[in-house]
């Protein structure tokens, strides 16, 4: 490819250099004392034009014929110059646009990489939320459960209290009947005794005997009575120890609610991550979407860039490979 600072004193420099080392000065070889610069092309035709100069100054005066054969081998060769300029032009801006592509792929991939990477976090963290979230409800369901067993071991303590409470009314009930019939029982004694004192004081014995009786009898009363305030009693211990069971059932409850309370604003806050990873995970993949599309229309328009290339290519190779203009007929002139 040419470039420029490549002419043809250049040319005849590095050929002067070389013929005085002694060596031949090939196209390679001049190229490689101009430092690797200079298309093939254009070395070659300053070093034919050089060889031409020479052989002109050695020769002797051309004719008529070998001028004009000269004149159109110039200009042939001038118009193989001009369409290599026009080949390296083309090929210099191919590789401009090659090289922008290339790193605008490059940057692409990176960011799509990026992109790609983003994405992988993002599943991953979805999924632990997914995890947490299902533990969450787990956890929820468990206490839930607990939550209602509690409820019904509540109920079942509650309706056990409101027996022992009927069972304490009537042990009451049965201990007040009790009493008033003992408090009875010892007035009629009362009215009897004065009423037999008076009447049959002469009956004292039978009085006394039937007073025993009356005696051993309220003495069975009193045990029965005794009895009765005993089982008031262990009803009542009982009582007490179903309120205490039933205080602490009842915090359990206020703790299960608590807890299911806090289980709740935790599943709410998960599914609230849950929704909004969502979203980021749906702009990264329309974001992925576009620059793939970006990718694929980069590519067809290097796809376009490379077919008009080659096109130019073929068309300069067509033109390089056209045979040069005839020149014309010369008039033979009188002598």
């Amino acid at each position: 490819m040419a470039r420029g600072g490549v002419n043809k004193a250049v040319v005849q420099t590095a050929r002067m250099a070389l013929l005085a080392r002694g060596e031949n000065p090939s196209i390679d070889a001049v190229r490689i004392e101009m430092g690797n610069t200079g298309s093939k092309t254009t070395i070659h035709r300053y070093l034919k034009e050089l060889d031409d100069q020479e052989s002109r100054r050695a020769a002797p005066p051309a004719q008529i014929d070998d001028e004009l054969t000269e004149l159109v081998s110039r200009l042939a060769q001038r118009l193989q110059d001009q369409g290599q300029e026009r080949i390296d032009r083309a090929q210099a801006v191919f590789d401009d646009q090659l090289q922008t592509l290339s790193e605008e792929l490059a940057r692409t991939q990176l960011h799509f990489g990026a992109l790609q990477q983003q994405n992988k976090a993002l599943n991953s963290e979805l999924e632990a939320t997914n995890a947490t979230l299902d533990s969450a409800r787990h956890a929820l369901q468990t206490t839930q459960t607990t939550n209602a067993r509690l409820q019904q071991a509540h109920l079942d303590l509650e309706i056990r209290l409101q027996d022992k409470d009927g069972q304490i009314r009537s042990l009451e009930e049965k201990h007040l009947h009790a009493r008033d019939a003992l408090e009875h029982y010892r007035n009629a004694a009362k009215e009897q005794r004065e009423q037999e004192q008076r009447r049959h004081e002469g009956q004292l014995q039978q009085v006394q005997m039937e007073l025993r009786q009356a005696q051993q009898a309220a003495i069975v009363r009193q045990e029965e009575l005794t009895q009765l305030n005993r089982d008031n009693e262990r009803l009542l211990s009982e009582t007490r120890s179903t309120l205490r069971e039933l205080g602490t059932h009842q915090e359990q409850l206020k703790n299960s609610t608590r807890v299911t309370a806090e289980l709740g604003e935790k599943y709410q806050f998960a599914h609230t991550q849950c929704t909004v990873l969502q979203e980021r995970l749906s702009t990264a993949q329309n974001e992925n979407g576009a620059l793939k599309q970006t990718l694929t229309e980069q590519q067809q328009a290097h796809q376009v860039v490379q077919l008009e290339l080659i096109k130019t290519q073929l068309a300069l190779d067509a033109a390089a490979l056209k045979p040069p203009p005839q020149p014309p007929e010369l008039i033979a002139l009188p002598e």
